[in-house]
């Protein structure tokens, strides 16, 4: 019955995330490839490197059936489970308005669960934008979304689809728990600083947002990082050859940078 009432009341937001990624698509596929490709190489420099190697600019939609697939699950889950937290908090608390710190707490368990439900479309995504960084015989080439879960199932099995899980949730979490707590103090920093005379409208509420996106995005660039290396690899098998080859290797000849790579289009998607 949870489900149902999640999917009734939240899948018009799902919906609003599936037709927001149609636009933001291109940043999501280039964040993904600047974070598995060995050579680093500038948000510009490889957008115009797919483009004109691959399809033209229309290839920079590859991967969008599989993205759509994503939001569909994780935004709606994210949405729903948090709305859900959030009133039973409330019920419990006999108040409308919870504190920050139970704000966080519904929050970070909405995220770390829609997390859980949409790693198998994570992982979908992020072969299908991350193929065209590989060589042709290492390519996964799935056509679209529904087709490469399908493979994944008969190719690698269905413990394939939790690679990166632990990562993935704890970026999940982590987005969900720095975005509330850094709006929330941004905003009430800047009505509370006399100089600045703002009032709570439109302009505090973008740069409330703007803050909360540089937070967000620079604590969840570690995981995101590494689940994208563990998702998009194949041939891997145990924790030890996954770390090593995911993680120490890549530390190792690009140092502690490594981790941040794919934070420029992870930015301005997200800000």
């Amino acid at each position: 019955m949870i489900c149902v009432r999640i999917a009734n009341s939240h899948s018009g937001r799902g919906a609003a995330a599936s037709m927001a990624a149609c636009f933001t698509h291109p940043l999501d596929q280039t964040k993904y490839r600047i974070q598995v490709q060995a050579i680093r190489k500038p948000l510009l420099r490889t957008l115009h490197f797919f483009a004109a190697r691959d399809a033209g600019i229309f290839s920079l939609w590859q991967g969008l059936s599989a993205s759509i697939l994503r939001q569909s699950t994780y935004s709606t889950a994210r949405f729903g489970l948090y709305n859900l937290f959030a009133r039973k908090a409330q019920r419990s608390s006999n108040t409308n308005k919870l504190p920050v710190s139970s704000t966080m707490a519904c929050a970070g368990l909405a995220g770390g669960l829609a997390g859980l439900l949409g790693n198998p479309t994570e992982v979908v995504l992020v072969r299908m934008c991350a193929d065209a960084t590989k060589p042709s015989a290492e390519r996964f080439n799935y056509s679209d979304g529904i087709t490469g879960m399908v493979r994944i199932a008969k190719e690698d099995g269905i413990r394939a689809f939790s690679r990166g899980l632990v990562p993935n949730v704890a970026r999940s979490v982590l987005m969900n728990v720095s975005q509330i707590a850094t709006y929330a103090e941004v905003k009430r920093r800047l009505l509370s600083t006399r100089p600045l005379n703002l009032k709570d409208d439109t302009f505090t509420h973008i740069l409330s947002s703007l803050a909360a996106g540089t937070v967000a995005t620079t604590m969840c660039a570690p995981a995101d990082v590494l689940k994208s290396n563990i998702q998009s690899a194949s041939n891997m098998h145990g924790n030890r050859q996954i770390i090593t080859r995911c993680l120490i290797e890549p530390l190792k000849h690009e140092g502690f940078t490594f981790l941040m790579k794919g934070w420029t289009p992870a930015w301005l998607r997200l800000a």
